[in-house]
């Protein structure tokens, strides 16, 4: 709860701060110290909330493994300010309110992670989704980005009618919206509230860019700055999990509904996988097989909302943290190089070793690579979905998928190391900033050595 008062009223203070002062270097700071502050206040909760409490009769619902992601969205956004920070100023001016609009997400999503009521639901994915159709379009000097602002909110806009639609026919059948008072029984289910969930599906698919509904993904995160795609992919999507499981682990894992919206999720399970590997291999753009990549990592995380049992729950956790590292780290690398092709990276080791070394193990950590988090990440919502026993072909297909990916991965490590070239890169590369390339490095490898570091707080 700290956590939603802090980042709104904070979001608030950078807006005014915009307005008041004019050093961005301070700015920049401030927006640096807030979240950290947020981060400690939500610790602080986090050690002591014990079994968990609800406020606001029922809407809101605080327990450790919402506070636990709390933490990892936090950590991740203070990771992000820190190595890309800087760079927002490359954008535009308004370098306050992006930072404030930024703010506002993360109220959104720590609302994501706490609501027991499907209209906080609904507020919290609004209050997470209209800042970003902003920060989409705010290079405005650049077709692409007015492009990828108006297709996210038309898109978000169609994806928020069939949330609406779906919470609107469960009420209408079960008369509550309370996500722990649904009474669903062991009966045959209503199609009304089969409808309603099917919809829920459907929208919380687009949230996290699931085929068929991806489409709107590639073109958006090319087209916004890279700078802002980077939080859009890593912070927006795993807050998109999250929701995901908390309603249908609360309100419609039972018998008589989870096997019938399991089998629609495990088709769009295996597509994702499918279509975001097969794509990501013909890529020619970094940025963009990055975006076909997020498609390919959603369709892994799925699989925790298929198992739904604790493996799955630790699984979703470990795969937040090790994810957002990863691709944070990776986008802070390419917007330091000037060149976004496969060949603008060769021979990135003779001329920037840190980078190509902490690179690497980024992209070992997204390919599941042992002794990196994304190893056991991987193996914690498979090995989730093999205890769940129901969809063992739909692991076999995510272990092919994650082969495939390790050849659009490998390609930059080809080209970084073994390849010919004199990668260019912009002048800027500041000692600070290779350290927190290393300090991401590290996290990722101590995640994939003792996962315990983060799970032992479940």
């Amino acid at each position: 709860m700290s956590a939603i008062i802090f980042t709104a009223f904070f979001g608030l203070i950078l807006l005014f701060a915009g307005v008041l002062h004019g050093d961005k270097q301070n700015i920049v700071k401030l927006a640096i110290a807030g979240i950290f502050v947020a981060l400690c206040l939500n610790i602080y909760e986090l050690i002591g909330v014990g079994e968990g409490y609800t406020l606001f009769g029922g809407m809101l619902m605080i327990n450790k493994f919402g506070l636990l992601f709390n933490c990892i969205v936090l950590f991740s956004t203070c990771f992000y300010f820190m190595i890309s920070g800087k760079d927002f100023i490359k954008v535009g001016e308004h370098l306050a309110e992006y930072f404030a609009l930024m703010s506002f997400i993360l109220c959104g999503i720590c609302m994501t992670s706490s609501f027991g009521n499907m209209l906080i639901l609904f507020l919290a994915i609004e209050i997470m989704s209209i800042p970003q159709y902003i920060l989409a379009g705010t290079d405005k000097r650049n077709l692409k980005s007015n492009e990828a602002s108006l297709k996210y909110f038309l898109m978000g806009s169609f994806s928020t009618g069939f949330l609406l639609l779906g919470i609107t026919l469960i009420y209408g059948t079960t008369g509550t919206f309370d996500i722990n008072a649904m009474q669903l029984g062991t009966t045959a289910l209503d199609p009304l509230v089969l409808s309603g969930i099917i919809l829920l599906v459907f929208s919380f698919a687009f949230k996290v860019s699931a085929a068929p509904f991806h489409f709107w993904t590639p073109d958006v995160y090319d087209g916004s700055p890279t700078v802002f795609t980077s939080f859009m992919a890593t912070v927006v999507k795993v807050a998109g999990f999250v929701a995901f499981i908390r309603m249908f682990s609360i309100s419609f894992n039972v018998n008589s509904v989870n096997a019938q919206w399991m089998m629609v999720l495990s088709i769009i399970t295996a597509a994702t996988l499918i279509i975001g590997n097969f794509t990501a291999v013909y890529q020619q753009n970094v940025k963009r097989m990055l975006a076909y990549s997020s498609i390919a990592q959603a369709g892994f995380m799925l699989f925790a909302v298929i198992a739904l049992n604790k493996l799955a729950m630790e699984g979703i956790l470990l795969y937040a943290a090790a994810y957002c590292i990863a691709t944070i780290g990776i986008f802070a690398i390419l917007l330091k190089m000037k060149d976004y092709t496969f060949e603008g990276f060769n021979g990135l080791s003779k001329t920037q070793p840190v980078m190509a070394f902490t690179n690497t193990v980024f992209l070992f950590s997204l390919a599941g690579i042992p002794l990196t988090g994304g190893f056991f990440a991987k193996y914690f919502v498979l090995s989730a979905a093999v205890e769940n026993g129901e969809f063992i072909w739909l692991v076999i297909v995510a272990v092919l998928c994650a082969a495939i990916s390790a050849y659009y991965y490998f390609r930059i490590v080809i080209a970084m190391w073994f390849k010919e070239g004199n990668a260019e890169t912009s002048e800027n590369i500041s000692p600070a900033f290779k350290q927190l390339l290393v300090f991401g490095a590290v996290i990722i490898i101590l995640l994939g050595v003792f996962p315990g570091v983060l799970l032992g707080w479940m």
